[in-house]
């Protein structure tokens, strides 16, 4: 099962945590999680070109500090780069040291590699502790989403997620797709269909 949208009440429980954007002028946040990965991460950014459409990618930092100039990308085209650890961690699964000292070897290596600094931070799987997010919003902005496309489900056809992520995107969505070798083939079916959707309905895609 996938919820679509998050529940008022999540997010009423976590209102440091940012679960929406400015909703002005149509207004719409597309992110990518757990890139940059060679045969997705560049799809989505030529779909995104294509349709001169900007994206937030929330990386893993171990990913990139094996595809560099996948990253490297991502930034000259125009788009953001936040910080989502970097082995992907499960913040309740970790301890506090080690998930912190993980976000912070993010942090070091997107420095070393592309020079550039971000204070953008997206929990893998939605899930810290609340110590960890005290500790985290000491220098970053938690990110969360208010759509979340599903792709990553590969037992709900394209065609169902497609509907249920145009359905929930409202002026203010911060949108979750992930651009990750398991979601390759799904992306491929899902995702160029949803950005015409957003452009023949008016929404600007703004960064984060």
């Amino acid at each position: 099962m996938v919820w679509h949208t998050v529940p008022r009440a999540v997010q009423l429980l976590f209102p440091k945590r940012v679960w929406k954007g400015d909703s002005s002028d149509k207004r719409v946040y597309l992110t990518f999680d757990d890139g940059p990965v060679p045969g997705v991460t560049d799809f989505v950014l030529n779909e995104l070109a294509i349709r001169d459409q900007k994206a937030t990618f929330f990386m893993v930092g171990d990913n990139l500090q094996k595809f560099p100039k996948l990253g490297n990308e991502v930034l000259e085209q125009g788009h953001r780069i936040g910080n989502h650890t970097h082995n992907h961690l499960n913040g309740w699964k970790t301890n506090d040291a080690v998930y912190l000292k993980n976000i912070q070897a993010f942090d070091q290596v997107l420095d070393t590699t592309l020079g550039v600094k971000t204070q953008l931070f997206r929990p893998p799987y939605g899930l810290m502790r609340d110590s960890q997010a005290k500790a985290v919003m000491q220098s970053k902005d938690v990110v969360m989403w208010n759509v979340l496309s599903g792709d990553f489900d590969l037992s709900i056809e394209p065609s169902r997620l497609l509907t249920k992520s145009i359905q929930n995107t409202r002026s203010g969505s911060i949108i979750l797709f992930h651009d990750q070798q398991k979601t390759k083939e799904i992306l491929r079916k899902l995702l160029p269909d949803f950005l015409d959707f957003l452009g023949s309905n008016g929404f600007k895609t703004s960064l984060l």
